[in-house]
């Protein structure tokens, strides 16, 4: 269940948003588009390895279950989507 996505795809985000931002007359930029745009960038790619880091955590908790569940069964979901979201918790981020 990684999240990972291309550096094509980071790059094409990172546009996107900058230019939402360029848009609005709400925003003052104190630097270059340029280095907004790396600075999203950033910002995603850190965003996603915390979240590959939350993925792999649950995963071992799964693993360290006395009994052995299936990857990809029903029980194997739900305790993922309960370990995951316990991680989440513990940073503060909201969880569904």
């Amino acid at each position: 269940m990684s999240n990972r996505l291309s550096r094509e795809k980071i790059n094409h985000l990172s546009r996107l948003i900058l230019n939402h931002l360029l848009k609005s007359d709400q925003v003052e930029f104190l630097d270059e588009p340029n280095e907004i745009r790396l600075s999203i960038v950033r910002s995603i790619e850190e965003e996603l390895r915390l979240y590959d880091t939350l993925d792999k955590k649950a995963v071992e908790k799964i693993r360290a279950q006395k009994k052995p569940i299936e990857e990809g069964s029903r029980e194997w979901e739900i305790l993922y989507r309960k370990y995951y979201n316990e991680e989440l918790a513990k940073l503060g981020k909201v969880v569904d």
